[in-house]
């Protein structure tokens, strides 16, 4: 069976679109649609229910799919057996990193790891929304938070501290907070995924567990870039993670406040599809990824794993 045929099902139904799938693949559309139909009259059967606004798989296409990406992850497999060499791996790897490690860990040093691949080719995402790593095309992707999607493999490198801040202009306006009763005082710069959401708070822990108390805020945001210069702006306290406050902090253009009620840890992993073999090149990537951003998290404690 033609693998190529195989490759370019497999990419219209992960994807859920001729159009897509053909710019993924960097094909004209009616070649993939013209593949699709030699595939399905070579099985006689058909794979997909196309309408003028949707693809959908038929139950024989579902079926047929688990089969056909296990194949090809055998096939790729089977045809770097003998490629011992990490600077032979060659190909595409697809990936999604939260903005603010791309730009401080990540990136400044990928020339590493482009060095030691020359036949590589990364397409690198950088976004603090959570893409859909199926339907996306992503063969990897970098998760900050706690998991929730069903049917992937993750990998779990650590977790990322907490630190609250403040610029100097904000503190010299408002002082700086001591205690909990001290915030009542104070308005909080609010992160949301999506705006229009429920209201956020100063988390702490209590001892015990974790808690939220209500803040007042003037602005709420929905990226990490944007978070960190509302706060240089002086428009309220946030609580970040550490790694990617440190040169400000550095700088002298953030300042550390109550150290003692910091929020949550958050929980970094990589994540995969869920499939029997995992290519050479994801390999690669996901194992370069984990030395490189190890040293800058900390262990998973009990009581935060």
């Amino acid at each position: 069976m033609d693998l190529a045929l195989l490759q370019t099902f497999v990419k219209v139904a992960e994807l859920g679109g001729f159009t897509r799938a053909a710019e993924q693949l960097g094909l004209p559309k009616s070649r993939v649609s013209a593949s699709v139909q030699q595939l399905e009259a070579q099985l006689g059967t058909r794979l997909l229910h196309r309408t003028t606004r949707t693809v959908r798989i038929t139950p024989d296409g579902e079926q047929f799919l688990e089969r056909a990406q296990a194949l090809l992850a055998d096939a790729e497999e089977l045809r770097t057996l003998f490629q011992q060499a990490p600077s032979s791996l060659r190909g595409r790897v697809r990936v999604d990193l939260p903005t603010g490690l791309a730009r401080s860990v990540v990136i400044p040093r990928l020339w590493e790891f482009l060095a030691a691949h020359p036949l590589l080719e990364i397409e690198l995402s950088t976004t603090d929304r959570r893409v859909d790593l199926v339907n996306e095309g992503f063969d990897c992707v970098l998760r900050i938070g706690q998991l929730q999607d069903s049917g992937l493999v993750a990998r779990r490198l650590g977790q990322l501290a907490q630190i609250n801040c403040a610029s100097p202009a904000y503190l010299a306006q408002f002082g700086t907070p001591q205690t909990l009763e001290d915030l009542a005082h104070h308005r909080l710069v609010r992160w949301a995924p999506t705006l229009g959401g429920g209201a956020a708070g100063w988390e702490y822990h209590d001892g015990e567990r974790y808690r939220l108390l209500e803040m007042p805020g003037v602005i709420t945001v929905n990226h990490t870039d944007a978070y960190q210069a509302a706060c240089l702006a002086g428009l309220g306290l946030i609580q970040a993670p550490r790694t990617g406050a440190v040169a400000a902090l550095a700088a002298g253009l953030l300042v550390e406040v109550m150290p003692g009620f910091t929020a949550q840890p958050m929980p970094v992993s990589l994540v995969y599809p869920n499939r029997r073999n995992l290519s050479k090149r994801v390999q690669a990537l996901m194992d370069w990824l984990g030395e490189v951003l190890t040293p800058h998290l900390d262990p998973d404690l009990p009581w935060n794993a």
